[in-house]
């Protein structure tokens, strides 16, 4: 009886650790593509004024925002003429965890992106 109890507990880790790989990997994901989403807004006056390559930090805010809404999740658009932060939280119910009380998991990742000089 015993070394079911162990098994089942095994098993039980190995389920959350899954589900919080997969939840944290998901959170880096939106973040770097909504950060990515911002750095594309282009301050297009500057560009074509002198080829200054630089953000437009209210349309890149705009732009993360919205992808973030697109997709679902929450989080914070900081945004400069040279970098976009984004950051993201998310939280997903547990799987087996709330048998003891522990019912929620919450990740969260930032990721930055800058406009590419091309």
């Amino acid at each position: 009886m015993g070394i079911i109890i162990v098994i089942l507990v095994l098993a039980a880790t190995l389920l959350e650790a899954g589900n919080s790989m997969r939840a944290g990997a998901h959170a880096t994901a939106v973040a770097q593509q909504a950060a990515r989403a911002g750095a594309d807004q282009l301050d297009l006056a500057a560009l074509r004024a002198d080829a200054t390559v630089r953000v437009d930090p209210t349309a890149a805010q705009t732009a993360a925002q919205g992808y973030l809404a697109q997709v679902g999740e929450a989080g914070t658009v900081q945004a400069t003429p040279t970098e976009v932060t984004v950051t993201v939280t998310i939280t997903r119910e547990r799987v087996l965890l709330p048998l003891v009380g522990i019912r929620t998991l919450t990740v969260t990742s930032m990721a930055n992106a800058v406009p590419l000089l091309q």
